[in-house]
């Protein structure tokens, strides 16, 4: 078993009967918290009009995994 890091980014708009959520995998817990820094600062320079119709939130989850046989299309 191997411990990656799953950014979960879960969104929020209204009149929608559910959350969305999109999340990439990240070898080390460094390279998800900075990646979470960079999603977190670009929706904080988002304008209020922006703001007022979508909320998300971003969370690095530790997951103990099989070895991956390939990143690609991850975050990583």
């Amino acid at each position: 078993m191997v411990k990656i890091f799953l950014l979960l980014m879960l969104l929020s708009v209204p009149n929608q009967p559910s959350v969305k959520y999109n999340a990439l995998i990240y070898f080390t817990e460094q390279e998800c918290l900075i990646a979470k820094k960079s999603y977190m600062e670009a929706y904080a320079n988002k304008d209020q009009e922006y703001k007022d119709k979508l909320i998300t939130n971003a969370y690095c989850v530790p997951f103990e995994s099989f070895p991956l046989t390939s990143m690609k299309g991850t975050g990583a």
